[in-house]
């Protein structure tokens, strides 16, 4: 179920879905890699939604196509990555 994301005081550009309980995914599924600067990005859109909300877990949605460095960025700062494929 997808939610609002001004809710969170974020761009309605951001595409958020909720996963489960204080679960909230991050969607960006784009045919490109996703490179340190877009992990970054998505690390100030998930620190935002916790300051909303401490208790929210955040996970990014994506495809697998993604840097290392991405990831270790991601894993660094406790953002689980969710793979789905384009479609």
């Amino acid at each position: 179920m997808d939610i609002d994301a001004r809710a969170y005081g974020l761009s309605p550009k951001i595409r958020l879905k909720e996963l489960g309980d204080n679960h909230i995914g991050i969607v960006k599924l784009i045919k490109s890699r996703i490179i340190q600067q877009d992990a970054a990005k998505v690390v100030e859109v998930a620190k935002q939604i916790k300051a909303e909300n401490s208790e929210c877990k955040v996970s990014l949605i994506c495809t697998r196509n993604i840097w290392s460095k991405s990831l270790a960025l991601l894993g660094r700062e406790g953002i689980d990555i969710v793979y789905e494929e384009l479609q």
